[in-house]
């Protein structure tokens, strides 16, 4: 009866969807059960708390590992190349195919096996740290990995916690905590964590094991900045005190405790569900545009392979129609050979060829294309030039697929505040009931400390207007969420008010801390936040203290955030802060007129402006804000849309006092690098939650718009005037008209005279060009949004959401063109533009690391861009272009003599190479030299690609891998190939050329076209290399020594564990021989004439901007030599 009644509440939660089930999960503190008549013990299996950030185990490792590298392509097909010589009889041993394969396996899976050893150390030590455990009223010591869901941990200052904990109660008075949470997103700032309201009193073990309470909570998802759940507490037969439960009571695993000596708390999530581990998924795969042009020529050349295998399958049995050529009176079959189906041998005869051909596709390319963008991403991170003292950051590649992306990027959406900007905030002035005040003593954002004065801009306010400024800068000190950390131990005794001991100001935001410390001028200072009270002084230095009883978080929906707080008399005040386009329709009394034109006058002077309104509520209507507010804050299903709803009824009917103005300061050289990324060719666009003003004022400073840039507006207060089609058609027709077409071809930004236009849009006038057309509708606003756009030299998004920030840079990334984006920012706001985004930078500022985490690439600041894309942008391409077209380019020389040997062989399917130099070309004959290339070549200094940013053009739209280079490459493999064959083929056709009349055979004569071969694609990319140094030198000439040395130890020494050897003697006899000498040195010669002749004419005749400035400092680096002879000369000859 059990089993079956197991068996039917498992259906019922399976397949009848118990959302409450599947979403939410119930948590007993302690392991308690409810107490009877409560609720219903349901006892739930979680996973415990072993961290596992490794891929493979002990017993998983071979076959997991093969599988994943098998998953691609080129590994799959050698492995069925090499599956087919040993099922089949082929011309070539197995070994040609396998050892090239096993190499590439093998160095793979070490290297995988040792990265995953790492892992496995680094969870071991994670796991087996001890922790503290609240066991039967006293501590357990145990190891981290034994935690289960809903014990009760211990964990003292300075500790991590071992998994997510529900904060129950700590050694302060007030219930409070300060955690760091740098290990998770790189904020150094103390956070400050609160205790369950109800159980922050129990500060013993025998204290909090008497807890009977049990935990309603949403299932593990990553957001670390997002928790939903409830906790029930029981005392005794009443109905259970129920508490919500947000991000603020949970204690993440990683972060540390400080500045507290210790905190009890509830394990909710553990192990492999603790948001930091499910934040070790990694995102989505990004591919680069090298790797998409490498796999289309992979399926060119395997086209290739398969027409050159069935044309000499065709020609075999062609040939072998004729009689007596079937069977040559040397090789008779047998009659069972004779039998045998025709088109099962023509078949195996084509297995044959394809293996005989299969060189053509570059297995090895994989490996050393993977271990460019490995090796080469250190190159980043060792610029000094790229380190940023003030910050001690340098730069941080998180992954190095994209190295090359950076030298093709077409459109650079940036964030404003904290990328452009410092995000370091100075308040400079406010507007209360339409007068102007500024503090004269602010310096950097810091006031100086014998100043106490208001500067006046315009007449005082009168007695009542008094009254208003004076709730105005209440408003300002106790509308936040800033923390209070002086020199005093956290846990001691504050300092009192009239001290005159300045306190530190901590705010995940800067505008706060700025207006907080800006208001202290004003005569108003804020003191702390203790046990629910905001303590500020006055002008008269009286303590005054207000009640916090709610606070209306921030966030970019609303753009406003509000307070409602109780003064010692008895009176409720709301107070909200925000942006004026969220503040201005919720007021209904007030300066409106005159603060909206002061507002409006500060942002065109690019300051960062925020308004404040307030109304006194009736402890009536308190009450059903508290109501509204308890029941949006205790809902398991969308909590956040629920509360959103509550703000939205709360903060109305308001009364403005006034605006802010705060000055956020251009980032150092941002003007210069948009510049260069301009005159590179490349797009900027500016994509920000500010207002329109502030953010076109940042625009101007910046250089994003010039003096001459027309501004095209598209914004709500357009649209109010015109319909959306009349604005767009009416913008269309202007751009187009006045053939101002800036593409990146012919757009440089040079020319101040040159009409340009720059556009402006805002988040709502977006939103209407993004909506699905309707049924029947023929109008189709993105594409003629995005022709605007594309006549623009610069775009200016504002008023934009985070997700509005996405739709761009994907409307961009999926036009016609498929243009490469680039998407910049440093805020948490920025992370979805940046995942969308062919490539996504993070810049290390102030607003926390959760952009830099999720970024391709992280930067201190945003000047640094400049050098990333036109230097190692510029080089990462160049390299792993010349690697890829020279993979192939050697491997057409490689295998096409075999296929014009076949002719002269009667398709026996005889190779033309020995089995040894078969499987050694790729592995090391001809790899390391491309290799050490991809990685150190310098076509052009540094200096002058940062000099010239217009030649970052010269490769742009992936100019060197397009279909005209890539078929000048592979003519030029045909070439020399033919060079090899025939070169030697007729140097040979007398066939005596040794001294004592020897003959040569078809092993000599394949050495010669394979030595012909290997000195030829060496010396090939020995001419292509612009930057020698003692390592080109060693590599290139090494490798030349190293398969004459190899050749001559191969062919002139007996080896025991070859059954055969028909190599013995070959190298040694063939350079014995004179004409062989004179043939080595002619074909090569004559193979690498073509190639250089085109160089010296197109360098002459047609030459791009690159070579114009090799020929520039070829000439300067000549001619500084000759001017200090000429100059010591003629000291010499001074009398």
């Amino acid at each position: 009866m059990e089993c079956c009644s197991l068996a039917r509440t498992l259906v019922h939660r399976y397949c009848a969807g118990e959302e409450d089930w599947v979403d939410s999960r119930t948590v007993y503190v302690g392991h308690r059960e409810p107490p009877p008549g409560a609720e219903a013990y349901i006892p739930q299996r979680y996973p415990d708390n072993r961290i596992v950030s490794s891929k493979y185990t002990f017993w998983n490792f071979i076959p997991k590992n093969l599988f994943e590298q098998f998953r691609r392509i080129a590994n799959f097909y050698f492995l069925i190349i090499f599956l087919v010589q040993l099922i089949i009889d082929t011309p070539t041993s197995p070994v040609t195919s396998g050892l090239p394969l096993f190499f590439v396996i093998t160095v793979t899976a070490i290297k995988q096996g040792y990265e995953d050893w790492l892992r496995h150390k680094a969870d071991n030590a994670m796991n087996q740290c001890s922790v503290h455990f609240v066991q039967h009223g006293r501590l357990v010591r145990k190891q981290s990995r034994k935690l289960r869901v809903g014990d009760i941990v211990m964990v003292k200052e300075d500790e991590t916690f071992p998994c997510d904990l529900i904060f129950l109660s700590s050694s302060r008075a007030d219930g409070t905590c300060h955690v760091t949470t740098a290990s998770l997103d790189g904020e150094s700032s103390h956070k400050t964590h609160y205790a369950v309201q109800d159980t922050k009193g129990f500060h013993s073990e025998e204290d909090i094991d008497s807890l009977h309470a049990t935990i309603e909570c949403e299932q593990p998802q990553p957001d670390l900045y997002k928790f939903v759940g409830r906790i029930n507490v029981y005392n005794g037969q009443n109905d259970p005190v129920v508490r919500p439960l947000g991000s603020e009571n949970l204690l993440l695993r990683g972060a540390t405790l400080k500045n507290t000596e210790k905190i009890f708390g509830v394990a909710i999530y553990t192990g492999m569900e603790t948001k930091m581990a499910l934040n070790y998924q990694s995102k989505s795969q990004k591919r680069s545009a090298v790797e998409k042009s490498m796999n289309t020529f992979l399926i060119v050349y395997l086209c290739i392979l398969i027409s050159k295998a069935l044309v000499n399958t065709i020609l075999k049995y062609v040939w072998q129609s004729k009689p007596f050529q079937d069977e040559p009176w040397y090789n008779r079959k047998t009659e069972a050979e004779r039998q045998r189906n025709l088109f099962l041998r023509a078949f195996t005869d084509f297995l044959a060829f394809m293996v005989l051909f299969n060189y053509i596709i570059p297995v090895s390319m994989y490996v050393t294309v993977e271990m460019q963008k490995f090796l080469g991403s250190y190159f980043i991170t060792w610029d000094n030039e790229m380190f940023d003292e003030e910050m001690g950051e340098g730069p941080l590649v998180n992954t190095s697929d994209l190295n090359e992306e950076l030298g093709q990027v077409e459109y650079v959406f940036t964030d404003k505040t904290g990328t452009l900007t410092e995000n370091n905030m100075e308040f400079k002035e406010c507007c209360v009931e339409g007068h102007v005040c500024v503090p004269h003593a602010v310096c950097n954002g810091q006031a100086l400390p014998d100043a106490s004065a208001i500067d006046m801009i315009d007449a005082s306010p009168g007695a009542s207007g008094r009254e208003r400024e004076e709730l105005f800068f209440r408003a300002l000190c106790l509308c936040h969420t800033i923390q209070v950390k002086d020199d005093d131990e956290a846990d001691g005794p504050q300092k009192s008010p009239d001290s005159g001991k300045r306190s530190a100001y901590i705010s995940s935001s800067p505008d706060e801390v700025a207006l907080v410390e800006g208001i202290q001028r004003f005569g108003f200072t804020f003191l702390r936040l203790k046990d629910s009270y905001m303590e500020l002084l006055n002008r008269d230095n009286d303590v005054e203290r207000f009640e916090l009883l709610e606070i209306l978080s921030f966030d970019s929906v609303r753009r406003r955030m509000s307070v409602i707080v109780k003064s010692a008399a008895g009176e409720i005040y709301l107070f909200c802060k925000g942006a004026d386009s969220s503040i201005f329709p919720r007021v209904i009394e007030g300066k409106v007129d005159q603060i909206r034109s002061r507002v409006e006058r500060n942002a065109v002077e690019g300051l960062r402006t925020l308004c404040v309104a307030y109304k006194r509520l009736v402890p009536e209507e308190y009450e059903g804000i508290c109501e509204l507010l308890q029941a949006a804050k205790l809902a398991l299903q969308d909590r956040d849309k629920k509360l959103a709803e509550a703000y939205e009824q709360i903060e109305t009917d308001l009364i403005l006092l006034g605006a802010t103005a705060v000055e956020d300061r251009l980032q150092e050289k941002a003007a210069d690098t948009i510049e260069a990324l301009q005159k590179a060719g490349i797009k900027v666009w500016v994509l920000t939650g500010d207002k329109m003003e502030t953010a076109a004022a940042t625009c101007y400073a910046c250089k994003l718009f010039r003096r001459n840039t027309q501004l095209l507006e598209v914004t709500t207060k357009r649209l109010e005037e015109q319909s959306l089609h009349d604005v767009l058609f009416e913008l269309s027709k202007m751009v187009l008209r006045c053939g101002a077409s800036l593409t990146r071809d012919n757009f440089s930004g040079l020319s101040a005279d040159t009409q340009d236009y720059g556009l402006i849009i805002d988040g709502a006038a977006l939103s209407l060009i993004m909506k699905p057309r309707e049924a029947g509708s023929s109008s189709n606003y993105r594409e003629l949004f995005l022709d605007i756009c594309r006549n623009c030299s610069a775009v200016l998004c504002c008023r934009m959401a985070p997700l509005q920030k996405a739709q761009i840079v994907k409307l961009i990334k999926f036009s016609k063109e498929h243009p490469i984006t680039l998407a910049i920012g440093d805020g948490a706001n920025d992370v979805s533009m940046i995942l969308e985004a062919h490539v996504g930078i993070g810049v290390i500022g102030k607003e926390g690391r959760q952009a830099a985490r999720n970024s391709d690439y992280a930067i201190p600041k945003f000047k640094h861009l400049k050098k990333m894309l036109l230097v190692h942008g510029h080089f990462y391409y160049i390299r792993i272009s010349e690697l890829v077209q020279y993979f192939f380019y050697k491997n057409v020389c490689f295998i096409f003599p075999q296929f014009l040997y076949q002719f002269f062989c009667g398709f026996s399917q005889q190779t033309l190479y020995d089995t040894a130099y078969l499987t050694l070309y790729n592995i090391s004959f001809t790899s390391l030299p491309i290799l050490l290339y991809s990685l150190v070549e310098q076509h052009v200094a540094m200096d002058a690609l940062q000099r010239d940013p217009a030649l970052y053009r010269d490769i742009a739209k992936n100019a060197l891998l397009r279909w005209r280079t890539f078929i000048y490459w592979t003519l030029l493999g045909l070439y020399d190939a033919l060079v090899f064959f025939f070169g030697a083929y007729f140097m040979f056709e007398n066939t005596t050329v040794t001294s004592n009349g020897q003959v040569f055979g078809n092993w000599t004569f394949g050495t010669l076209v394979f030595t012909v071969m290997v000195f030829t694609v060496t010396l090939k990319l020995a001419l292509d290399t612009h930057y020698w140094t003692w390592i080109n030198h060693f590599v290139i000439w090494g490798s030349l020594l190293f398969y004459v040395v190899f050749s001559l130890l191969w062919g002139g020494v007996i080896w025991p564990f070859l059954s055969y050897q028909r190599m013995y003697y070959v190298f040694i006899q063939m350079l014995s021989s004179g004409p062989a000498w004179l043939a080595i040195v002619l074909l090569v010669t004559v193979s690498l004439l073509p190639d250089v002749l085109k160089k010296v004419l197109c360098r002459q005749l047609w030459p791009s901007a690159i070579e114009r400035v090799q020929t520039r400092n070829q000439c300067l680096s000549v001619e500084q030599p000759t001017v200090f002879m000429l100059s010591q000369t003629s000291s010499s000859l001074t009398f």
